[in-house]
Order: C-alpha cells, then structure tokens, then sequence
C-alpha cells in the first residue's frame, strides 16, 4: 500500500498555468486602443504656418496638402510634383467626396506654387480648397 502511494505521487502532474484569459485579454486592450485612437493623416513635413486673424477651424476629415518654405509639395507623407497633384486630389475626392482640401503651406513657401497646387486642387474636383492659418492670437 506504501508503494502505491509513492507512485501515485511521483507521478502526479505539474501544475500548468493557463494562459487563455491572458490572451483574451490583450486581445480586449488592443481593441480598445483601436477604437479609441485617432488617425489623422499628416502632410510629413514641419511647417510654420502664416497668422491670420480671421482663421477657423475647419471640420476633421480634410484632405491635406502640404507646401515647404523650398517650394516642395508633399501629400500623404510623400514629396510629390506639383503637376501630380490633381491626379492624388482626384483620388482623394472620389474616396471622401464631401471632404475639403486644406493646402499647408509654409509662410516662406512660394506664392506660385501655392497657387498652381491650389488650381490643381479645383481642377480635380475639390468643392472647397483652403489655405491652413494659424490663430493671431495663439503660438
């Protein structure tokens, strides 16, 4: 009888850990984070934007166009030429059709080039193309 005791606790299995709630539950923080977080598309580049008095705030789901003080247009995080802009603006407009264009150009950017992206912007179909301000007021 002794013997069949030893044997019988020899044997006996190591205790295991069960991950499966471990897992279920990184999977519910991820989804979490998902759902909660922002995406907003940025143009990629850092600009000082102009001061205006006058500026507002215009609504989130904008298609954005950004202009450096070098002339450089760059859209969805790529540098891009400027003849290729109503063809990405096109695009864009199809997906979001409701959607304004908001052209970020630096202060120091070239007035020609802001407007040759600005009439490339309209030709592709874009309803409202606007110019991205900076509040007088804040820094």
């Amino acid at each position: 009888m002794i013997r069949v005791r030893d044997s019988l606790r020899r044997n006996s299995s190591t205790p295991e850990v069960n991950i499966s709630p471990l897992i279920d539950l990184v999977f519910l923080l991820l989804i979490f984070f998902m759902v909660t977080t922002s995406f907003v598309k940025e143009t990629g580049i850092d600009i000082n934007r102009p001061q205006a008095e006058t500026a507002v705030v215009s609504k989130k789901n904008a298609i954005l166009v950004g202009i450096s003080s070098a002339g450089a247009v760059h859209y969805d995080g790529k540098a891009i030429d400027v003849r290729s802009v109503r063809l990405h603006i096109a695009r864009a407009v199809a997906d979001k059709p409701d959607a304004d264009v908001v052209v970020i150009a630096d202060q120091e950017c070239p007035t020609g080039t802001l407007i040759r992206v600005m009439d490339q912007c309209r030709l592709a179909g874009a309803l409202r193309v606007s110019v991205a301000t900076q509040n007088k007021g804040a820094k």
